[in-house]
C-alpha cells in the first residue's frame, strides 16, 4: 500500500464511521414511533439500491452479487439481522454514547469466537487485552445490573439488548471471515441486505406502524446512509491495511457524545466514559498486536529462501 492509499483508506474509514453513527441517530430518533423490526427493514431494504448502484459503477452489476454458497450467506444474514435488531431496540432505551460504548464489545467477542470456531491461536497478550475490555463492559453495565438497580427499567433491558447485539455482531464477523475465503465482498454486502430485509418482514405481525412523514424520511435516510456507509467501509479496507484503519472505529465515540448531547440532550456518565476507555484501550492493544505479528510474518517470509520451508 502506498502512503496516499493509506491516507485515502483512513478518510473512507472515518467517513463510514460518521455515517454509521448518523444512521444510528436516525434510528434512535424514530424509535419512539417505529418498532425495531420495522427499522431493520428500512435500514436493509433501502440500502440495496445504493449497493446495486455501486456494483453498476464498478462494472459488477451482472456478476458481483453471484454466489456459490447461498446457505452461508443466510446464516451470516441471520446472525447479522439479530445483531441489528437487538442494537436498534437498545437505541430506543439507552443514551447513544452508552450504546456505542457497549457495542465496542463486539471485536472482543470476535477474538474469543475466532479461537472457538476458526481455530485461531489466542495467546496471553490478546487474552489479557480481551479481559481488560470485558472488564470495561462490566464497568458500563454495573449501574444497570447491580444488586441495588431496578431491573425492571427500560435502561436495564436496553443494556442487555445492546450487549446481545454485540454478541451476534461478533458471530457475524466470524461468518464474514469464512465467507471472504470464497466470496466477493460485493456479494457479502448485497446478500446481507437482502437477507435482513426478508427476515425483518417476519416481525410485521408484532406492531409495524404507518410512520409519520418525518419519521418515514428518517427511516429512508437511515437506509441510504447505511448503504453508503457500507460502501465506504468496504473501500477503506480495499485501500489500506485493516490494522492501520481499525483504530479509527473509535472516532464514533466522540461523534456519539456530540450527537447525544446536542440532539438528544444526553450526557454520558463517568462510569460509561471509564468503561469505554478500558474497552478502547483493549481494542487498540489487540489491533497493535495483530499489526506486530503481521510485520513479523512478513519479515520471516522475506528471510525465507526461495522454495524453502
Amino acid at each position: 500500500m502506498t502512503p496516499m492509499q493509506n491516507i485515502r483508506g483512513i478518510v473512507f474509514k472515518v467517513i463510514s464511521v460518521c455515517l454509521f453513527v448518523c444512521m444510528a441517530s436516525l434510528i434512535k430518533a424514530a424509535s419512539d414511533e417505529v418498532p425495531p423490526g420495522q427499522a431493520v427493514f428500512f435500514r436493509s431494504f433501502f440500502a440495496i439500491p445504493v449497493i446495486l448502484g455501486w456494483l453498476a459503477a464498478r462494472g459488477q452489476l451482472r456478476h458481483g452479487w453471484e454466489t456459490a454458497h447461498p446457505l452461508n450467506h443466510f446464516w451470516r444474514g441471520l446472525v447479522g439481522t439479530m445483531a441489528m435488531g437487538l442494537g436498534f431496540a437498545g437505541l430506543g432505551l439507552l443514551p447513544l454514547p452508552e450504546v456505542t460504548a457497549i457495542g465496542y464489545a463486539a471485536p472482543l467477542f470476535v477474538v474469543i469466537f475466532a479461537a472457538m470456531f476458526l481455530g485461531e491461536k489466542v495467546r496471553l497478550f490478546r487474552l489479557t487485552a480481551v479481559a481488560l475490555g470485558l472488564a470495561g463492559v462490566i464497568v458500563i453495565l454495573s449501574p444497570r445490573l447491580s444488586v441495588g438497580a431496578d431491573l425492571t427499567t427500560g435502561e436495564t433491558l436496553g443494556a442487555v439488548l445492546v450487549l446481545g447485539g454485540a454478541f451476534f455482531a461478533a458471530l457475524a464477523q466470524v461468518y464474514i471471515r469464512k465467507l471472504t475465503a470464497t466470496e466477493e465482498t460485493a456479494a457479502i454486502v448485497f446478500w446481507f441486505s437482502v437477507t435482513a430485509s426478508v427476515l425483518s418482514l417476519l416481525t410485521l405481525p408484532w406492531g409495524w406502524v404507518w410512520p409519520s412523514a418525518g419519521t418515514l424520511a428518517m427511516l429512508l435516510l437511515a437506509g441510504l446512509i447505511g448503504g453508503v456507509g457500507q460502501i465506504c467501509l468496504t473501500t477503506s479496507y480495499r485501500l489500506a491495511e485493516a490494522s492501520l484503519i481499525a483504530p479509527f472505529d473509535y472516532v464514533s465515540m466522540l461523534l456519539a457524545i456530540a450527537i447525544g448531547y446536542f440532539i438528544f440532550r444526553e450526557v454520558p456518565t463517568a462510569t460509561v466514559l471509564a468503561g469505554a476507555a478500558m474497552i478502547i484501550a483493549a481494542g487498540v492493544l489487540i489491533i497493535w498486536r495483530e499489526r506486530q505479528l503481521g510485520l513479523e510474518r512478513a519479515q520471516q517470509k522475506k528471510a525465507m529462501p526461495p522454495g524453502g520451508t
